[in-house]
């Protein structure tokens, strides 16, 4: 009697064990997580692994430029030896500009302010021209950011402590509507950004020097239709940044 029941309970034993299996199977392949969606959240959530995540190349065309006359320069007696290679030829005495060149080194600018914009960085906009005062400020306020049109005081950058009489935290990133004081002099913030480590995006004329810029876009900085175009895609930009910001913290607090 022993003998058959130690048997019957051995027969059980395996019908169970047939029937759970499955089951177990079943249970571990749900439990794993979907390697593709886990892919792809990463690569959303990580846009330097797109070339152009916040689609810059959509914005303008060189026909857009064209329109603006960013390509108009100065007199060919006031051209900056390092604007030579920007320098498509001249009509009438007067430089004009590459397009070509402005409209790739503007998109890689646009592309840089916006993953600025993305990881939450201060952007400083900054022009000494008194005509377009009002049209800086106004596009540095509609983004939410900052923007200094007045006279630049000694030592804003390198000696903010004294300055402000406490910490204070620097811009992330300074754009330059025009990058001089006068017809030849520097605007003290270019020097003072490039002292400091901070990132700048600048529009260079003919008469202007490209090399302290980080991303410098040669065109024109007087005409108020190139300076309202270029304010509008700064604008845009930033604002896609931030947007991108908030859909994709949105979507890792719901993971």
């Amino acid at each position: 009697m022993s003998c058959v029941l130690l048997l019957t309970v051995l027969k059980e034993c395996l019908r169970s064990s047939r029937n759970t299996y499955p089951r177990q199977c079943q249970l571990t392949t749900q439990s794993q997580p979907n390697v593709k969606e886990v892919e792809s959240l990463e690569i959303t959530l990580n846009p330097l692994t797109h070339p152009d995540f916040f689609q810059m190349h959509t914005l303008f065309t060189v026909k857009d430029l064209y329109n603006a006359r960013v390509h108009y320069g100065h007199k060919e007696t006031l051209l900056h030896k390092n604007m030579e290679t920007f320098i498509f030829g001249s009509r009438m005495g007067h430089l004009i500009i590459d397009l070509d060149q402005t409209a790739e080194l503007l998109r890689q600018a646009l592309n840089f302010i916006a993953h600025i914009a993305f990881r939450d960085g201060i952007i400083l906009f900054i022009s000494r021209n008194p005509q377009t005062t009002y049209l800086v400020d106004k596009t540095a306020k509609e983004c939410k950011e900052f923007s200094h049109t007045r006279y630049w005081r000694k030592g804003i950058f390198p000696n903010s402590t004294n300055q402000f009489k406490t910490i204070t935290r620097l811009p992330d990133l300074c754009i330059f509507l025009n990058t001089l004081d006068t017809a030849m002099s520097e605007h003290t913030g270019v020097a003072h950004a490039a002292k400091m480590c901070i990132p700048s995006v600048g529009i260079v004329d003919t008469n202007c020097n490209p090399n302290l810029i980080t991303y410098p876009i040669p065109g024109n900085d007087d005409s108020l239709c190139a300076i309202e175009l270029y304010c509008s895609l700064f604008k845009e930009a930033i604002l896609r940044g931030k947007k991108a910001r908030e859909q994709l913290m949105k979507l890792a607090n719901s993971r």
